[in-house]
């Protein structure tokens, strides 16, 4: 796990768009695992202006996202499909027959998630993962005391979560309580993750993701076993961080960052 502290927001989803930019110019078919959430549209806004500069093409890549509301159709205004063509597949040239995103509505949910599980497998599993992290350590929709060894399988939200996240519909009542989600091994089996955390709300539960014991009731904390795993911050999401000295040298001196300094 390498963690890297940008002065704000703003620097620090710039340098998870040019980490994406990277991957996908060193793997033209790269499969990219997406993410949603107000966190990532800064992110994806960024893609966008590299993607327009000639900086970024995805017409051979292909994506998996991490999860979909169960009950949404496609075309609800909700639904994390919605999401990422508003944010990002209607503004790039990627090939939408090679986006996939869980289908909330299958009649058979068990069958949906063995089938997303398959389908990444199939696909030789994801190159690039993005992720973002929920208020109690969620990563997708995996809550508290998900277990490390889960697949893609359906959750049910928990009460931190509802919280947050129905406050992005017009009536609060309409946010599903479920969802289907890749799972903590699902997740922690990618090539390399990219965690994106900003703000002072999210210093607190970083702390605990990044240098706390590995635990279920903090999934994120599971990313410590991920081979290839990136945190990227804001000066406000380290804050509490007791190694920040530390993370910083490793950023200035290794010449892998070089680029990005």
């Amino acid at each position: 796990m390498e963690i890297i502290i940008r002065k704000d927001a703003d620097s620090a989803a710039y340098l998870v768009a040019k980490l994406t930019a990277k991957a996908i110019k060193a793997k033209p078919a790269l499969t990219l695992g997406l993410a949603t959430g107000r966190t990532m549209e800064i992110v994806y806004d960024k893609i966008v202006e590299m993607h327009k500069a000639g900086k970024i093409d995805f017409s051979k890549a292909s994506s998996f996202n991490l999860d979909e509301y169960i009950g949404l159709e496609p075309t609800d205004e909700n639904s994390y499909r919605a999401y990422m063509n508003k944010f990002l597949f209607d503004r790039v040239n990627i090939d939408k027959s090679k986006t996939n995103v869980p289908l909330g509505m299958a009649k058979d949910v068990q069958a949906e998630c063995k089938r997303y599980e398959d389908a990444i497998n199939a696909s030789g599993g994801i190159d690039f993962q993005l992720l973002g992290i929920g208020m109690n350590g969620h990563i997708g929709f995996n809550e508290p005391m998900s277990s490390f060894s889960s697949l893609t399988s359906a959750k049910l939200l928990n009460e931190a979560t509802i919280k947050v996240n129905e406050k992005l519909f017009p009536n609060p009542e309409m946010m599903p309580r479920r969802a289907i989600t890749m799972g903590v091994k699902t997740i922690l089996n990618t090539k390399r993750a990219v965690l994106l955390a900003t703000g002072e709300s999210k210093a607190e539960i970083i702390a605990q993701a990044v240098e706390g014991p590995m635990r279920a009731s903090c999934t994120a904390s599971a990313l410590q076993m991920h081979p290839d795993c990136i945190i990227v911050l804001d000066e406000a999401a380290a804050k509490n961080l007791k190694m920040r000295d530390y993370y910083d040298f490793i950023f200035n001196s290794s010449d892998e960052w070089a680029e990005f300094r």
